[in-house]
C-alpha cells in the first residue's frame, strides 16, 4: 500500500515526502483561507484541531481547505478521538524547498500589516 493510501476510514491519505511537488504547494498557499491556516499552524508549531480556526467560510468549504493543503504535503491530519488534527509538515517542507516556507510566511506577515490584516 502506497503512504498518500488510507489505510482504515479515519486514516486520511498524505503524499509521502518525495511526492510533494512545488507547484501543488504553490498553489494550496494561493488561497488567502489556506495561507491563514497555515500561518496560524506555523505560528502555533504544534497541532490545532479543525476546530481551532475560526475561518469566515462555511464548514464544507473549510474542509475543502483543508483537503488542498493536506493532499499537497503542506499538512499532516490525523485523527485524535473525535478531534481531526493539523499540524505543518515543516521538516518535510524545509528540507525539500530550504527556506521557502519561512520566505511564504514572512511574506505573508508583511503583506498583512501592509493591509491591517
Amino acid at each position: 500500500m502506497s503512504p498518500a493510501t488510507a489505510t482504515s476510514s479515519r486514516d486520511l491519505p498524505h503524499p509521502a515526502r518525495g511526492d510533494i511537488r512545488l507547484q501543488a504547494l504553490l498553489h494550496a498557499l494561493s488561497d488567502p483561507m489556506r495561507l491563514q491556516i497555515v500561518r496560524e499552524l506555523a505560528a502555533d508549531g504544534d497541532e490545532l484541531s479543525c476546530s481551532h480556526f475560526d475561518l469566515p467560510v462555511t464548514k464544507s468549504t473549510t474542509t475543502h481547505h483543508f483537503r488542498v493543503l493536506r493532499e499537497a504535503g503542506v499538512i499532516r491530519q490525523i485523527y485524535r478521538g473525535t478531534a481531526k488534527m493539523n499540524a505543518l509538515r515543516r521538516d518535510d517542507l524545509d528540507d525539500l524547498f530550504p527556506g521557502l516556507l519561512d520566505a511564504l510566511l514572512a511574506a505573508a506577515a508583511r503583506q498583512a500589516a501592509r493591509l491591517g490584516g
